[in-house]
């Protein structure tokens, strides 16, 4: 496959909630969601462009939440990662379905279904053109989906995490709560941290800035929008 030059990001590690699975349902996996992410991740395979993905387990079980309820966090945070791996499985399917090579990885050893997680295999799935599913977070209790997704793509040399999220940008407050929350385009690290604007958990974006990668928040669930990151298009918002 011929690399369009017209890119702006060669290889890039897109990041997705469990709860973006869950599409209109209040819990699970939404089979029309994973339709739909699948034809826009086809989009810029297509165009040649290198996807490594990490994604969350929130839409079946979230450690933090099992621990409010009396499971013991660590047990708790183990069942999240097994939701992770649950939602890669899906997600694989899709991609599949849409005619692409996906290898899925875990960081827990699971031989009957995944491979383990070897960043050397990884980066070369990639650069043969295949989908890389990084799933089961980072393996270690204590640790979010947003903390896996910042490694792995710093392991992986990615150019750029794709935050795709339900809303199409960070705000100065909650947009749906306060008609005079501000839309940034363009954000830095530092004044992320002084406004107190939740992009990611502190560990990762932390990991994140010290390792100057930068990220982009954007709304996944408009078809399209994916693509035109990739072209360099102003989508979301940028931090940098």
């Amino acid at each position: 496959m011929l690399q369009n030059k017209k890119m702006k990001y060669q290889r890039v590690l897109l990041k997705l909630s469990g709860e973006a699975l869950m599409g209109e349902k209040q819990y699970g996996i939404d089979p029309k969601q994973i339709i739909s992410y699948s034809q826009q991740i086809k989009e810029i395979v297509d165009k040649g462009c290198e996807v490594a993905i990490v994604i969350g387990g929130g839409n079946i079980f979230r450690g933090i939440s099992g621990a409010a309820n009396g499971i013991d966090r660590v047990q708790g945070d183990y069942m999240g990662m097994l939701a992770t791996v649950i939602n890669g499985m899906a997600l694989q399917q899709g991609l599949e379905d849409e005619g692409l090579d996906v290898r899925l990885q875990t960081a827990i050893e699971i031989k009957q279904i995944a491979e383990t997680y070897i960043r050397r295999r990884a980066i070369r799935h990639l650069e043969k053109k295949r989908v890389v599913i990084f799933s089961g977070g980072l393996g270690n209790p204590y640790f979010t989906t947003d903390s896996a997704a910042v490694l792995r793509a710093i392991e992986i040399e990615a150019d750029v995490i794709l935050k795709g999220t339900r809303v199409d940008g960070i705000y100065s407050a909650d947009p749906e709560k306060d008609k005079n929350a501000e839309k940034f385009t363009n954000i830095s690290f530092k004044d992320v941290y002084s406004k107190g604007l939740k992009v990611m958990d502190m560990t990762a974006f932390t990991l994140s800035e010290e390792n100057q990668l930068p990220i982009i928040v954007f709304d996944m669930n408009t078809p399209g929008n994916l693509r035109e990151i990739i072209e360099g298009k102003d989508i979301g918002t940028l931090v940098s």
